[in-house]
């Protein structure tokens, strides 16, 4: 028998493999509600141009919104037979509204549907992202102000390089999460055309009106050319992308959590809430949470990668090829969501310890920029020459198993005899934070500032 939405050309049914390779309704249902959306705004558009008599719409409509309703409701039963969400939508409408409801597919393609739904998709998708990264930075941004004045080392290479604030350290996040955000709203911005009325690939030569249709569905505008409308996944990558990038960066927070939970750094712990145990070490605590977010930066990063696979070198327009758009999608979209809140709900929840922080802050030679600095700005050294004076100076104090500010005055004056007791208000941790006062720098009340600009820029978006 044949396929009734194939119509005239096919005489028998496909072979079950064909139907098991071809058919995306295992995952493409998630277009419903932008399917409806879409179709309303079609048929609404056919009314006005006059393509369908405003009975016909007012029943096509009725029933789109029924469908939509037992699709919410869980009532709607899904057929791999019909292959898609287009179809099993349509074929449902067909089922209430009776043949008049084919009058849905006039001027358009399931390429050009597709196409719209997706963008839909993606787009409600950025939306949401962007309010939960702009939680995550208000999380980050408050516990920066409590912390502002936190000292903790800061690393190069993992090794100790000079003392910051765990608010300053917590703040380079907030900025990356900004820019991240950027960048979802530069891929919004690009893909806010409308590709419907764009069909199979060549247009229709139906009387519609592209910009009723584009502005209805929220659009800035249609798309401009037909071919380019079908076959573009631009969009889906430049979201991919900005989501790979935002993953990374929360894999780089993650991983730092990590790291400071173990015993041997012990700079912050996590309740119950975000770690799990052993089944054969009772003594553990480990930090599941951050373990995954950290893992699930690869598959993200791997539905880009595998949809530029895809992509790479398809002609024009529309294959079926571009089916395997969606899945890696809605799995990386949908991973990426669950990164950000368990993201945010680790910095709610970790205590810090500040007398290790403090303590490991002073620990590796942290003040040694400190002294060189010192010793340009007091003495007047080229800096070339006070970093060699520097690094004898820590050599010393490292032969001896002694930090720098326990070497006496004497000690120092071995490697530069101009050096005075002065020397010693630059080697405490406090006391280096406080003098990177320069714009960005570590300073406590820099870190204040910035935190509340953060806060108040926060607040007042939209």
């Amino acid at each position: 028998m044949s396929n009734k939405m194939w119509g005239g050309r096919f005489e028998s049914a496909p072979d079950a493999i064909m139907e098991e390779i071809n058919a995306s309704i295992g995952f493409d249902y998630r277009f419903a509600a932008q399917d409806i959306r879409g179709s309303r705004a079609h048929v609404a558009m056919l009314a006005k141009a006059g393509i369908v008599s405003p009975e016909d719409a007012a029943a096509i409509d009725s029933g789109l919104e029924q469908v939509g309703r037992e699709i919410e409701a869980g009532t709607f039963t899904f057929s791999r037979a019909l292959e898609d969400i287009h179809m099993n939508v349509e074929s449902r409408l067909s089922e209430l509204k009776g043949p008049n409801a084919g009058r849905l597919h006039t001027a358009r393609s399931r390429n050009d549907q597709v196409a719209l739904d997706f963008r839909l998709w993606i787009r409600d998708a950025i939306d949401s992202l962007d309010q939960q990264l702009k939680g995550l930075q208000w999380a980050l941004a408050e516990r920066a102000e409590v912390f502002a004045g936190a000292v903790m080392p800061g690393f190069t290479h993992l090794q100790s390089a000079q003392p910051v604030t765990l608010g300053h350290h917590l703040l380079a996040y907030v900025e990356m999460l900004g820019r991240d955000r950027g960048r979802f709203a530069d891929a919004r911005r690009r893909l806010n055309e409308c590709p419907l009325g764009a069909a199979a690939l060549a247009g229709t030569s139906f009387p519609i009106d592209r910009e009723m249709t584009a502005k209805s569905l929220g659009f800035d505008r249609p798309t401009a050319n037909s071919l380019d409308s079908v076959s573009d996944r631009d969009f889906v990558l430049e979201t991919l992308s900005a989501a790979a990038i935002c993953a990374v960066h929360l894999s780089r927070f993650a991983e730092e959590f990590v790291l400071w939970t173990t015993p041997q750094f012990g700079f912050v712990s996590l309740s119950d809430k975000f770690t799990t145990g052993s089944s054969i070490m009772p003594q553990k605590r480990n930090p599941d949470a951050a373990e995954l977010v950290r893992g699930k930066s690869g598959r993200i990063i791997g539905a880009l990668n595998g949809l530029l696979i895809v992509m790479k070198g398809l002609p024009l327009a529309y294959s079926k090829d571009m089916q395997e758009d969606k899945e890696g999608s809605f799995d990386a979209i949908h991973s990426l969501s669950l990164c950000i809140a368990a993201m945010t709900g680790m910095i709610g929840d970790f205590t810090p310890d500040l007398e290790r922080m403090h303590a490991a802050a002073g620990s590796g030679y942290a003040t040694a920029t400190d002294l060189a600095d010192w010793l340009v700005r007091t003495l007047g050294l080229p800096f070339r020459q006070a970093h060699h004076a520097t690094g004898a100076i820590v050599k010393l104090a490292s032969d001896r198993k002694i930090g720098l500010e326990d070497l006496s005055l004497a000690d120092m004056q071995t490697v530069e005899p101009r050096i005075t007791t002065a020397v010693f208000e630059v080697l405490g941790v406090e006391n280096s934070v406080a003098s990177r006062a320069s714009y960005g720098g570590t300073a406590p009340n820099n870190v204040r500032a910035q935190a509340r600009r953060w806060l108040e820029r926060l607040t007042a978006e939209t």
